[in-house]
């Protein structure tokens, strides 16, 4: 018979049933998939992934939060049905224009 020992955390709900849905798609419990990190933990003599903090330059930062408010709706954007369209608008020509 295996034997087993107790590990007790605190988590909040959210995380913990964002975690149960990813792993359940996978057959695994919650228990299972905490054993399968200490076990690879063990293995690799450290935490199983590599860890870092993301780090972008102003720049991109201000292109990545642009980026979400355009999708968030918080930005305005313009539509084209063509590429001719969008050629016009940013040339700002009336013309057409040869691709």
């Amino acid at each position: 018979m295996l034997r087993t020992a107790d590990i007790h955390i605190r988590i909040d709900p959210e995380t913990k049933s964002s975690a149960e849905q990813i792993y359940s798609a996978f057959g695994l419990t919650l228990s299972d998939a905490i054993t399968i990190f200490l076990r690879q933990s063990i293995f690799t003599g450290g935490l199983p992934f590599e860890l870092r903090q993301k780090r972008y330059n102003d720049e991109t930062e201000a292109a990545i939060k642009e980026a979400n408010d355009i999708i968030a709706g918080k930005i305005k954007t313009k539509n084209f049905t063509t590429l001719n369209e969008f050629y016009k608008d940013l040339e700002g020509e009336n013309e057409d224009v040869e691709i």
